[in-house]
């Protein structure tokens, strides 16, 4: 078998090759490498310039931890503080996330 030679149809009912397949994953792999790094540069930023406060108002408000983002309203219940000081606070984090990333 080579690499060029078909071995089916993708759902628009064009022909593929196994080349086709194996150029897909790589692509697909090198995203994903990508993104798990910047991921991990951002978690280790976020470690080193963020008060606790800050770093777990962007996990929550962003998903960061996980699980389903929340809105500034959910966030401000579950601190009891104000939805306009989550967003004081929120804002001031990007800000400084975003100078260490200049």
């Amino acid at each position: 078998m080579y690499l060029d030679e078909p071995i089916g149809k993708d759902k628009d009912n064009n022909t593929i090759s196994l080349i086709d397949v194996l150029e897909n994953d790589e692509k697909n792999m090198d995203d994903e490498i990508d993104l798990r790094m910047k991921i991990k540069i951002l978690y280790a930023k976020m470690k080193e310039v963020l008060k606790e406060r800050e770093k777990t108002i962007l996990e929550l408000r962003f998903g960061l931890d996980g699980n389903k983002p929340k809105t500034q309203n959910q966030i401000a219940e579950m601190m009891g503080i104000s939805r306009s000081y989550v967003s004081r606070i929120e804002t001031k984090a990007i800000n400084k996330l975003s100078k260490e990333f200049k």
